[in-house]
């Protein structure tokens, strides 16, 4: 791919449409001109992840869905510092993106990547500054016993059919994965927050990590600085609460307000211990939201004052909307059994005035609150 052809690709207002297409094969062929506008598009499409950087930056498709965060990959590179790291081997390295965080915390950095497409990828991205290398990660397994040398990997969770749920089709293989967490060295390993916890392994501990709103992974933690079998939530930048088997909380009537926990501590199983920090209680026994009388700030959950609690009838509801004035309607729900788009159909909204509708199983029935985020 050619400066110029990229450059070319970068100035057009939608890279994915005809006329663009038409353009670009007219100016460099078919070719060149589908290979800059898929990089074009990938990196528009990249500014919200990575900022304007993104504009000078090269991705896959699969690498950008998969690419950690720059918030992120550095709070994984401090991890490798705290534990007295100097090098770290970056395994399965995607588009870069770990690596350029390692670098950005001082740390000498092998980037291997088993895909050479993705592997030349990384190497644009990364420059000198990094050693990319187009190998399998068994390659480098003799590399990982020095003491100061500390493994990452981001095993691929994309095949050529998309996104796979089932650990035995990752690449690196999972027993690689899992050998990586035996302790003998500070590694970290990097998975989808859906993971099972009887997945983890015991000699590791497992970190949910929530970023501006979105809770993005798991990260598995083992060797020197990690706490064997802890179970925690992170919310980016430095909100944590770690699961220490508190007591179950107590189910109660909806209070003055009303949280929602940050997924990390939901996946982390920190209820109890979130309940507790906010004196709040339940609605539902299986369902992930706390209410309380007084507020709290945290950034561990998102806190919503109760203005109304309403019968959950849609002909009470239709009322309450045609009297409010309701145009614009944030449905949230849990552990019931409602589409919000076809609801908001069913409400007929109509009116300049906006409002959050939070919806939620209570024992066998259903509670409906219209509450405003604190």
């Amino acid at each position: 791919m050619t400066e110029d052809a990229l450059r070319a690709a970068m100035l057009e207002d939608d890279p994915e449409s005809l006329e663009a297409a038409s353009r670009m094969r007219a100016q460099f062929g078919p070719k060149l001109a589908a290979a800059a506008l898929t990089q074009a598009s990938l990196r528009w499409q990249a500014v919200t992840k990575f900022g304007e950087p993104a504009l000078v930056m090269f991705f896959t498709r699969a690498g950008l869905e998969q690419a950690s965060r720059p918030e992120v990959a550095d709070y994984h590179a401090s991890r490798f510092v705290q534990a007295g790291v100097r090098r770290v081997i970056d395994i399965g390295c995607g588009i870069g993106s770990d690596s350029l965080a390692f670098g950005r915390a001082g740390l000498e950095v092998l980037a291997i990547d088993v895909d050479p497409v993705t592997a030349l990828v990384a190497q644009a991205n990364l420059g000198d500054r990094v050693n990319v290398v187009c190998a399998d990660a068994n390659d480098v397994a003799d590399q990982l016993a020095a003491p100061d040398v500390g493994a990452f990997c981001d095993p691929s969770r994309r095949n050529d059919r998309g996104r796979v749920r089932r650990v035995e089709e990752f690449e690196p293989s999972w027993s690689f994965v899992t050998g990586l967490l035996d302790g003998e060295r500070a590694a970290g390993v990097k998975l989808g927050p859906a993971l099972p916890h009887s997945l983890i392994p015991e000699t590791a501990e497992a970190e949910w990590v929530t970023h501006r709103g979105d809770t993005v992974e798991v990260a598995l933690w083992s060797g020197r600085g990690a706490s064997p079998g802890q179970r925690s939530a992170l919310v980016l930048p430095d909100a944590r609460l770690t699961a220490s088997g508190a007591p179950p909380l107590p189910v109660r009537d909806l209070g003055r307000y009303l949280y929602e926990p940050a997924g990390s501590v939901i996946r982390a199983g920190a209820i109890p211990e979130l309940g507790a920090l906010l004196g709040a209680g339940l609605l539902d026994t299986q369902v992930a939201y706390l209410t309380g009388d007084q507020l709290q700030n945290t950034s561990l959950a998102t806190a919503f004052e109760v203005r109304q609690q309403l019968p959950a009838k849609l002909k009470t509801l239709r009322k309450w909307v045609r009297q409010a004035e309701i145009g614009v309607l944030e449905i949230k729900k849990r552990g019931v059994d409602i589409d919000p788009s076809l609801l908001r159909k069913q409400l007929k909204l109509e009116g300049p005035n906006s409002a959050t509708m939070v919806i939620s199983r209570r024992g066998r029935g259903a509670i409906v609150a219209i509450v405003e985020r604190v």
